[in-house]
């Protein structure tokens, strides 16, 4: 169960309406392929110069500006999660949140968009100064139904929307979890149900928040394991030893939602992480959670970013059926088929793997 605090403004969320350009000519959408910051440079008073790799081979494609304290924080600033390109910074001397686009290879660097979010409120025996992720219902939080949720470490989790922040309006709706397996996990939206979601410590369930019906107790599956493979006594000796995060993620092109399970260990005497194991299953609607090395053309990206998967087909340089892993201190590559894993530890500046970014364009008669 959920306790609702505060004021519970309207959250409702539509369905995004796709709208062709007039005046004798029609707009075109194209899309950049998913990419990551791989460094960043000094350039001038409190910025930096963001240089982007495109394909995993970590080739250079784009370089722009961005606030340094986006990239290094500070005391006064912290850089908390990203989704759909957009990244969420904490001010802790205020306590509040803020949008930024200023990450976004696509965004403009001279006029960059930044959205002050309402002061936070925290609930009774919660706290607001660590946060798990934020996850946003929509691809830009300048959308009017556009939802923004943000997931506390412990029970609290809080939705506004942003686009009644641009008018001073907005009011944040708190939720205190009862579930004490929601504390440490990561929120997600999802498109297909229109609800967001958590998946609870260890993968025994999901619990997804109805906000078009103003529900504020959880929906709750619970999950059925099937076909998990043969593992080894050297195997599950390792796995024991390891740190297990979930992650879901939704298909957009196919409907599918995934579980994924980065079973990380303490590596360098403890200054940094690694994956020696990924494992993937296919949720079914009524739970059942089934086991797979086979998710076809599909590439799924783990960061502090909200996960995504895309079609590799259509990206340059994406390999199939593989999970990509970008953490503070590790970029990895799993293959399904085989799980092998590939990859090297190093510090990660922004570990924020970005979704493809719609551009669009002007195509005349």
């Amino acid at each position: 169960m959920s306790l609702l605090l505060g004021y519970s403004p309207k959250l409702f969320i539509r369905k995004p309406v796709l709208v062709r350009a007039s005046g004798g000519g029609s707009s075109s959408l194209v899309q950049t392929p998913p990419c990551f910051i791989l460094g960043a440079d000094p350039c001038g008073a409190d910025h930096v110069l963001l240089e982007y790799a495109y394909s995993m081979k970590n080739h250079p494609r784009l370089r722009k500006k961005a606030p340094e304290q986006l990239v290094y924080n500070d005391a006064e600033v912290t850089t908390i999660g990203s989704s759909h390109g957009w990244v969420a910074s904490l001010m802790h001397g205020v306590g509040t949140l803020r949008l930024h686009d200023d990450l976004n290879p696509v965004a403009s660097d001279a006029n960059p968009k930044r959205i002050l979010l309402p002061p936070l409120v925290t609930v009774p025996h919660c706290q607001t100064q660590i946060v798990t992720n934020v996850s946003l219902s929509s691809p830009s939080p300048e959308d009017e139904d556009c939802v923004v949720a943000v997931k506390f470490l412990g029970p609290q989790l809080s939705y506004c929307r942003p686009s009644s922040a641009l008018g001073s309006k907005s009011k944040w709706f708190n939720i205190r979890i009862a579930n004490p397996s929601f504390f440490s996990s990561r929120v997600m939206f999802s498109e297909k149900l229109n609800m967001f979601r958590i998946p609870g410590a260890g993968g025994q369930i999901i619990g997804s928040w109805d906000l078009c019906k103003d529900q504020h107790t959880p929906k709750i599956l619970v999950l059925r394991y099937r076909y998990l493979p043969e593992l080894s006594e050297a195997e599950r000796e390792v796995m024991d030893t390891c740190f297990t995060t979930e992650h879901l993620v939704e298909s957009q092109s196919t409907g599918e939602t995934f579980l994924v399970k980065c079973f990380r260990q303490s590596v360098n005497g403890g200054t940094s992480w690694e994956t020696k194991a990924v494992m993937v299953f296919r949720v079914l609607p009524l739970g059942n959670a089934l086991y797979t090395q086979d998710i076809g053309d599909l590439t799924i990206f783990i960061s502090k970013s909200e996960a995504f998967c895309v079609r590799a087909s259509s990206f340059p340089d994406v390999r199939p059926n593989e999970v990509y892993i970008l953490e503070d201190t590790e970029i990895a590559f799993f293959r399904l088929a085989d799980s092998d894993i590939s990859g090297h530890t190093k510090r990660v500046v922004a570990p924020y793997f970005i979704p493809p970014q719609n551009i669009e364009y002007q195509v005349w008669d």
